[in-house]
């Protein structure tokens, strides 16, 4: 259905999918939502996401995209880079040079990316710093996209994700909600009819956030998340150490009501795992 028979996607945490928790504790996210909408529920369409949290760009050139080009599916997702821009000192249009190096790759193999370019960080307390550097290299984003032949998935002009209840606690990682729209929204771009619309308002919220709570989430979010994240950098550690990709291989998509009904069961995980 819609020509896409077979998807491929590669990047980080974003398509990884946190924090779009499923019950065992893995992560669904809007690259598995949007795998959802593309199968249709057949079971000849296979999906693999080699995303992984924590991985740098070149990790995701050099470890995900050589299994993009051998398995040459109908559509492969490419969102990378963020990990390597909110470095400080990084070089962002150096970061952007590399990251066309495999959107070119992909392109004179024939096969259709699917881009994703930044969010805006303007409603996020502390990383609203980053907004600049993000805004730099979206501009680059787009024209790689249009050199190459991509579609591209605007997230910096998606007005739900202004709203600070598209995103977790961690300030860097989407809600579920936020993860439900980015998929609506590829297919959107793709041309696949859906029955939900991204562009929904957000309900009301019943009482509006004070300027002390503000203040004491950032105390919370600088102790729980920055921190942390400043010691991995300096110790050069990665969130994805030790950790394999959730679908490494092409299979047929499982639809997640049956994932449900395995995890009522209490299926051993290697069960689980056959079964995906």
């Amino acid at each position: 259905m819609y020509g896409i028979d077979s998807y491929v996607a590669l990047g980080d945490s974003f398509t990884e999918g946190l924090n779009d928790a499923l019950p065992d504790g893995s992560f669904r996210g809007w690259s598995d939502r949007l795998a959802e909408v593309l199968a249709a529920g057949r079971s000849d369409f296979q999906y693999a996401n080699l995303a992984l949290r924590g991985k740098m760009l070149d990790e995701i050139l050099d470890e995900q995209l050589p299994i993009a080009l051998e398995l040459k599916p109908d559509l492969v997702t490419l969102c990378a880079g963020g990990n390597d821009i909110i470095v400080p000192g990084a070089d962002v249009d150096a970061v952007t040079e590399r990251l066309e190096e495999g959107v070119a790759k992909l392109r004179e193999a024939g096969i259709p990316v699917l881009m994703f370019n930044g969010p805006d960080t303007k409603v996020l307390s502390v990383m609203s710093v980053l907004r600049g550097k993000v805004a730099i290299y979206n501009t680059n984003l787009w024209a790689i996209a249009e050199r190459h032949g991509a579609r591209m998935v605007d997230l910096w002009t998606m007005d739900p994700l202004h709203d600070r209840r598209a995103w977790s606690d961690d300030r860097l990682h989407f809600s579920p909600e936020g993860h439900h729209r980015i998929a609506l929204k590829a297919a959107e771009v793709l041309g696949i009819p859906v029955a939900d619309d991204w562009r929904e308002p957000w309900p009301l919220e019943v009482a509006p956030s004070r300027w002390i709570d503000s203040r004491r989430s950032d105390l919370t979010w600088t102790k729980v998340h920055l921190l942390p994240w400043i010691r991995r950098q300096l110790r050069g550690e990665s969130m994805g150490d030790g950790l394999s990709p959730k679908r490494p291989q092409l299979a047929p998509l499982v639809p997640l009501d049956v994932l449900d009904v395995l995890e009522v069961l209490e299926v051993p995980d290697n069960a689980r795992q056959q079964a995906s």
